[in-house]
């Protein structure tokens, strides 16, 4: 589900220049592209990848990497499963592109037609909001606004797009883009009520088995049941470490599709052939078409080139040529896909860790080598970035946790911290006594996961979640007149970039 790497494409971005062409470039791919990817894994410490390229519809490669947990040497194969996160997401608007075909629906329906029940915050946006309006981003709402609230909690489908609803939009209405996974659901469910089918059944009917995609799984919560699986990885403390699976069937539509090179490749291949497979039209060429429609501006790079948004896309222009991408991530995996269907290109890059670039800087150095541009070393520079970046991250964390050694006293007893408290669109919290003079946060939708407060003096302290995903945070307590009132929680970013308060009950 979660994230799509803008930041990290717009810097590549960067890199397209005019430089004179190099003939010959494409022997990057012949004698450089297997070098390539097991120095990558190495440097960027990923147990396991799965590649896919094809190239005017010969399969140029098709290969597992690596290992599929940590400390097991089980290796991958181009049939072992990765969950792919946001790249479910393009399945999810083909879908519907193909019920609108059937004439089910209207991209241009109002929402309230399928879900009557359905509102936002702002009702002249609920009367105005259409299925493509889910499917492009433009509800008014920061990126990943919500998902604190929704990623990987025991919320039902129904009670998310009622919390949706709740949620105050940023931005006005279709003014500016902002990546809402919690609407690609909501889109999502609008095919039960068209079909008289559940997403992952129809998904599974109408695109993974015509196209034979026979180990792709709809569903999270059938990953860990699988054989010829991958574990999710992260890095924590500057440590590799194995991490659970996340389960994101509440938000499917959106980000739980686990699948394989293999299969990817058949898709891929399906979508640079408007459909077809041989001779047959297995998918509707006007759905394919339909999702690369640029909807909505992303941004722009220093080189005034756009990155626009299609149906569950990216769609961007690159040396004159449109290339079609996503990126996808989830609990200790990222992935991308991406086609430049006047080359007919398409790559598929599968990783089990959440901590990685190569799902880009891969996808670029192949493009470049089939246009003939220069050679970048996009890998290093995005590792170097990526170094910098968690070499300061480490010794910012190095410096809370010192201040924790000292032992400070809070400005309060810890009991007056103690107690709930509640954030309208959250729900609940409990802060309870630890050890010392530590406290623990129980999460009411996140009942497998807390975490632990250490003082940093003041009403501020040091947090550690359980679930590493969730990152490291200072949390700052509210106090009036000497009471607590309430408490500003903050998750890593790649959950959700902005914070909660919650006021003590």
């Amino acid at each position: 589900m979660k994230k799509i790497l803008i930041l990290f494409a717009c810097s590549f971005m960067l890199f397209a220049t005019t430089q004179a062409q190099n003939p010959g470039r494409n022997k990057f791919i012949t004698d450089s592209l297997q070098t390539y990817i097991t120095r990558a894994l190495t440097n960027w410490r990923i147990p396991g990848a799965s590649v896919f390229i094809v190239k005017d519809n010969r399969i140029v490669l098709m290969r597992g990497y690596g290992i599929k947990e940590m400390g097991l040497n089980n290796k991958v194969d181009e049939n072992t499963l990765f969950m792919i996160g946001s790249n479910t997401k393009a399945f999810t608007a083909t879908a519907v592109a193909m019920a609108f075909l059937d004439k089910k629906l209207s991209l241009d329906d109002k929402v309230t037609r399928f879900l009557p029940d359905f509102k936002l915050e702002n009702k002249a946006a609920t009367e105005l909001l259409t299925v493509r309006d889910l499917l492009c981003h433009r509800l008014g709402f920061q990126t990943f606004q919500g998902d604190f609230a929704f990623y990987n909690s025991n919320l039902t489908r129904s009670e998310i797009m009622t919390r949706l609803g709740q949620m105050k939009a940023v931005y006005p209405f279709r003014t500016k883009w902002g990546y809402t996974n919690s609407a690609f659901l909501t889109a999502g469910e609008i095919i039960p009520k068209v079909a008289d089918q559940n997403w992952d059944i129809y998904l599974k009917e109408k695109i993974f088995a015509p196209l034979g995609m026979g180990n792709t799984l709809g569903l999270s919560v059938a990953m860990p049941k699988s054989i010829n699986r991958t574990v999710p990885h992260t890095i924590a403390d500057g440590r590799l470490i194995a991490i659970p699976y996340a389960n994101i069937d509440n938000m499917a539509p959106a980000g739980s599709i686990s699948s394989t090179a293999s299969d990817m490749g058949k898709w891929v291949m399906a979508l640079l052939n408007n459909g077809k497979v041989g001779a047959k039209q297995v998918l509707p060429n006007a759905a394919i078409q339909a999702t690369r429609q640029p909807q909505d501006i992303v941004g722009e790079n220093e080189n005034g080139e756009f990155l626009l948004y299609g149906l569950g896309w990216i769609v961007q222009n690159y040396h004159g040529h449109k290339v079609i991408w996503h990126t996808g991530g989830v609990s200790g995996f990222v992935s991308s896909v991406t086609l430049v269907p006047d080359q007919n290109l398409g790559i598929v890059i599968l990783t089990n860790t959440d901590q990685n670039n190569l799902i880009e800087t891969l996808n670029w150095n192949v493009i470049d080598a089939y246009l003939n541009l220069p050679y970048r070393d996009y890998s290093g520079i995005s590792l170097n970035e990526f170094k910098t970046y968690k070499a300061a991250e480490l010794a910012a964390d190095k410096k809370l946790r010192d201040s924790v050694l000292l032992n400070p006293r809070p400005a309060l007893s810890t009991n007056n911290y103690e107690g709930k408290y509640n954030n309208p669109l959250y729900g609940n919290l409990t802060v309870e006594k630890g050890e010392n003079n530590d406290l623990n946060i129980r999460f009411e939708h996140h009942p497998k996961m807390f975490a632990r407060l250490q003082p940093l003096g003041g009403n501020r302290f040091y947090v550690t979640f359980s679930d590493p995903v969730f990152g490291k945070a200072i949390f700052p307590f509210n106090v009036q007149n000497g009471k607590v009132t309430g408490v500003r929680v903050k998750v890593a970013d790649f959950v959700e970039e902005g914070a909660y308060e919650f006021k003590k009950i």
